[in-house]
């Protein structure tokens, strides 16, 4: 009985085996479009890529997150898309953006007609909600770029 004592509180002061140390996956923005929007609010259709650097499955139950575009305060909120990023893969899905910052997007269009093609800049923080297991969220921050889709 006190070995069995000893081994937990053991195991328990080590954290070993128990809460298993995830890396943050990569996210990415894979392509963003403008399916509507009028001056105060803009939606938008966000392709992103999780990539997944641990040794084990990460099921995925939510995303919270901020994003800035071209340093400038953009979009943020939840998305509740559930899926597995596969262990040491990468899964993609699209999730809907409503913002209404209407200064970054006329600052994005006001490009001009070549607009279309280039890199923006973007920041984006947040965290992962896994669906099971004792660590249930791994904060994320990525820097990248996307080119714009019309």
């Amino acid at each position: 009985m006190r070995f069995a004592a000893a081994l937990l509180a053991a195991l328990l002061g080590s954290g070993c085996a128990l809460s298993p140390k995830l890396e943050p996956p990569t996210l990415s923005i894979v392509a963003v479009q403008l399916t509507s929007g009028t001056l105060w609010e803009q939606r938008l259709k966000v392709r992103m890529r999780v990539h997944n650097p641990n040794d084990l499955a990460l099921p995925v139950k939510s995303l919270e997150y901020a994003l800035e575009v071209e340093g400038q305060p953009f979009a943020s909120g939840m998305s509740d898309a559930s899926f597995v990023v596969p262990a040491l893969g990468q899964a993609e899905f699209d999730m809907s953006m409503t913002t209404n910052v209407a200064g970054t997007l006329i600052q994005l269009l006001g490009r001009g007609p070549d607009a279309r093609g280039q890199s923006v800049a973007y920041h984006l923080t947040g965290k992962v909600t896994l669906a099971h297991g004792l660590l249930r969220s791994i904060p994320f921050e990525q820097r990248g770029s996307f080119r714009l889709q019309q």
